[in-house]
């Protein structure tokens, strides 16, 4: 009877989970995975459509040497076994046939070697690029700044949106999903039919840049650059995720591509110098508590809150800032110290990318909100001391 209740509770338990599951109305993502994907995604790179062309191509190739070698040798031990009377031939060597085995086998990886060869080299062929884009992988988190080309001078931090990390914590139903953990804040955006150079590296451990349908994949070494590139041929959104495993937060360290027309980019490469020109702080300036708090609310929202949570409180292994010793504590530099160098072995990553009078901004906020009370201001200036 005990046995026949457990069958049930676990019939019952799986058929509930089948039901939750499919009450997520998924759709494939243009751009990106599709429900029930088997093949690789249509490429919008040419690089991208040889890499499939050789997928098959060697698939091919593989699975006839296969059929050739076990049906002939499954043919010869069926019908040439010894209960059948046959006897084992008792020749030694044939020059014919290790000829043939040897110039066949040379011959199939020459035609397999060549294409293959041609794909590789054009993949690390970078030069003549019209713009040239620098991603750094953070935990967990990209940093585009973009070098050479038109919008050179422009740079920001792409991260998860933090709806979706809500949808991760708590299973929220009712909201589409089609794009789930690859919806970012700011996508990385470049111009249709361009060649775009990517320069990868990383601030603290290895990541790796990657999006399927533009044929790219590169590694993002700490203290080493590597690069790649692509030009799409289309417009639209493509979609990958950091292909190294760099920690706890791998899996909310998406990669989101805006493909642009040329009239398109330039409008809004227009519109981020506007918005970076309107950014540009003076370190020297000296803020009120109340003016630098509640941009420092705006800074804890978009990259702190995912894990120290918005109330402060902290979640799992992620440290409680409500109330915590580093934040009451009068001596302002410890915490500024911990946003600049990260702490616990890049637990509590590095904040270096971001300005000085954003830091001060988010260091201000936590010292005065929730109980924390301090009543302790931190200057731009302070931070930028602290750098040297």
């Amino acid at each position: 009877m005990n046995k026949l209740n457990r069958t049930l509770a676990s019939s019952l338990l799986m058929l509930g989970t089948w039901l939750s599951t499919a009450a997520w109305a998924v759709n494939d993502l243009p751009g990106g995975p599709g429900v029930r994907q088997l093949n690789l995604p249509a490429g919008a790179t040419k690089i991208a459509e040889e890499q499939a062309w050789l997928h098959w191509f060697m698939l091919i190739i593989c699975t006839v040497i296969f059929l050739a070698v076990f049906g002939v040798m499954f043919y010869s031990i069926l019908k040439h076994r010894k209960s059948l009377g046959y006897k084992p031939a008792t020749f030694h060597e044939s020059v014919k046939v290790e000829i043939a085995w040897t110039v066949v086998p040379f011959i199939i990886v020459i035609l397999m070697a060549l294409p293959a060869t041609k794909t590789v080299v054009a993949q690390k062929d970078t030069s003549n690029a019209d713009l040239t884009i620098k991603a750094t992988g953070y935990q967990w988190k990209w940093g585009y700044d973009y070098i050479k080309g038109e919008g050179e001078g422009l740079g920001f931090i792409s991260t998860l949106d933090n709806e979706q990390r809500e949808i991760s914590n708590s299973g929220a139903k009712g909201v589409s999903i089609d794009n789930y953990l690859l919806k970012v804040d700011n996508p990385l955006v470049v111009p249709v039919n361009k060649k775009v150079r990517i320069i990868t590296t990383a601030n603290d451990v290895i990541h790796a840049f990657a999006v399927p349908q533009l044929g790219i994949k590169q590694d993002a070494l700490p203290g080493f650059v590597r690069d790649t590139w692509f030009r799409a041929e289309r417009t639209g959104d493509f979609y990958g995720q950091c292909q190294e495993l760099c920690g706890k937060e791998h899996a909310y360290m998406p990669i989101h591509v805006k493909v642009l027309s040329a009239e398109d980019y330039s409008a809004w490469v227009a519109g981020e110098q506007k918005k970076l020109a309107a950014k540009q702080d003076d370190p020297s300036k000296v803020w009120t508590l109340d003016e630098i708090a509640k941009r420092g609310e705006k800074v804890y929202a978009a990259n702190c809150a995912a894990c120290h949570q918005p109330n402060g409180k902290g979640a799992g292994p992620i440290k409680p800032l409500d109330g915590a010793a580093v934040v009451l504590d009068a001596d302002k530099s410890k915490q500024i110290n911990v946003l600049l160098n990260g702490q616990a072995n890049g637990a509590m990553p590095a904040w270096k990318q971001l300005s000085d009078t954003d830091l001060a901004a988010v260091i201000s906020f936590t010292k005065n909100n929730w109980s924390n009370k301090t009543g302790q201001l931190v200057q731009p200036a302070d931070v930028k001391a602290a750098r040297k």
